[in-house]
């Protein structure tokens, strides 16, 4: 059975766990260490874990940081759930009255009233990026967030994609048109229901390491690792497909972040419309991986882009790899359809990545 917490919260742009194991059971040992410096929701170092695996993520998306760091340093259910009904203890509903009333339009059009005072409460008290146990709720709200109402009732908001947040304009227009509006749900209910889901899989015994770090200063946290770095399974931005602060806006929101959309706030790294751009920031991946990686090490490298052909995407990696100043050869590449693209479902007939390019590189 697949385990429960590789969906803890649905992530665009994400590659699937078969990925990482086929490549995981390929390329390494039990205790190696596999290393993603673009984790996303954890997929790499979860699944690592899970096969007996040391494994090191890291990302500057802060989204990111909590799924990952949630999966992979789980705490014990019965934690979690004490510490769930601790808070609904404490809640007053009528706290935050200013807050809640100073909100922006979408949030009232999107969360029911008593809904959205819980949701403001749980933002307010959990401390996710101090808390391991905290960080699993937190991971847990994330999940449930926004989502397609409709067909689940495990989604706390009215009518949304699950993988991303969609702007507050579109969805007002959207609830509006439809005559949507927001179930009535009990966060502290939900949360304990999604406890009980994702905890029917046992968690990895091992713990992971997740660094909230852009990926170019990884190297600082090198005192913290397991041990040497034999295998690295990532896949970096793709390049002019998706900006994870516009797609992920809302649970930016639920972290600390602003009440809107941003662009370029939180990281410059995450999308590129220039060429030369982007092979610059490929070119700090292979350079950070040069001075940490081990000798005769695997580099997995997932990559796709809107604009560039396979072609294009090889020789880029390829020649960027050089700035590592290590030897790298190039041992596979294999192109990918991508045949039920996410974009799909809410953006029909959206011009966006077509085709991924999967590479294994040596790195000497």
């Amino acid at each position: 059975m697949r385990h429960r917490f590789h969906a803890l919260c649905p992530y665009f742009a994400m590659f699937p766990e078969t990925f990482v194991e086929r490549w995981v059971r390929r390329l390494t040992e039990p205790g190696d260490v596999v290393l993603d410096p673009f984790c996303g929701r954890g997929t790499s170092p979860f699944q690592a874990l899970l096969m007996g695996r040391n494994a090191i993520g890291c990302d500057v998306n802060p989204v990111a940081y909590c799924i990952s760091r949630a999966k992979t340093c789980a705490p014990a259910a019965r934690s979690v759930r004490g510490r769930l009904t601790r808070l609904e203890k404490a809640f007053e509903p009528g706290d935050f009255t200013a807050e809640y009333a100073a909100l922006p339009p979408f949030f009232h059009l999107a969360y029911a009233p008593t809904t959205l005072r819980q949701v403001l409460y749980l933002r307010a008290v959990l401390e996710p990026f101090a808390s391991d146990v905290d960080c699993m709720l937190a991971a847990l709200v994330l999940g449930a967030l926004h989502g397609e109402t409709e067909r689940s009732p495990v989604f706390l908001s009215n009518q949304m994609p699950h993988t991303i947040a969609t702007k507050p304009e579109y969805s007002i227009r959207f609830w509006q048109a439809r005559g949507f509006t927001a179930p009535r749900r009990d966060a502290f209910a939900l949360l304990r229901d999604r406890i009980g889901y994702r905890y029917a899989s046992a968690p990895p015994t091992a713990r992971g390491l997740i660094v909230r770090s852009d990926m170019r200063k990884l190297d600082d946290s090198r005192g913290d690792w397991p041990g040497p770095v034999r295998c690295v399974i990532t896949s970096p931005p793709y390049f002019d497909v998706t900006n994870f602060e516009e797609d992920q806006w809302l649970r930016l929101w639920f972290l600390g972040g602003p009440s809107h959309p941003t662009r370029r706030q939180v990281s410059t790294d995450d999308r590129y419309e220039d060429a030369t751009k982007y092979w610059a920031m490929i070119a700090d991946f292979w350079r950070m991986l040069g001075r940490t990686l081990a000798t005769d090490a695997h580099v997995v490298v997932r990559i796709g882009a809107r604009r560039l052909t396979p072609a294009e995407l090889l020789a880029g990696l390829r020649e960027t790899g050089s700035a590592s100043d290590r030897r790298i050869d190039l041992v596979s590449n294999r192109t990918n359809e991508i045949r039920r693209r996410q974009t799909d479902a809410f953006r029909p007939g959206s011009t966006g990545c077509k085709v991924e390019l999967d590479c294994h590189f040596r790195v000497h």
